[in-house]
């Protein structure tokens, strides 16, 4: 059970990329749309994208140590 914070840490820190991956890469896909839904739809993958690198950078834990 000493490994399990590890583990969890590693897990969020694989996750944090494919999550910021596939954010960034919708978030490119969709950057030419126009409209007010569009440009809603932009703001929130970026900001999925910004919550999945800071979860990504604590789990590292580059962020978030007191």
């Amino acid at each position: 059970m000493d490994n399990l914070p590890h583990i969890e840490r590693i897990i969020a820190a694989i996750f944090g990329v494919v999550v910021f991956v596939t954010a960034a890469v919708a978030l490119k896909n969709d950057w030419r749309s126009v409209g007010l839904e569009n440009a809603v739809f932009k703001g929130m993958l970026g900001l999925l994208a910004l919550g999945a690198a800071l979860g990504f950078f604590a789990a590292i834990g580059v962020v978030g140590r007191a």
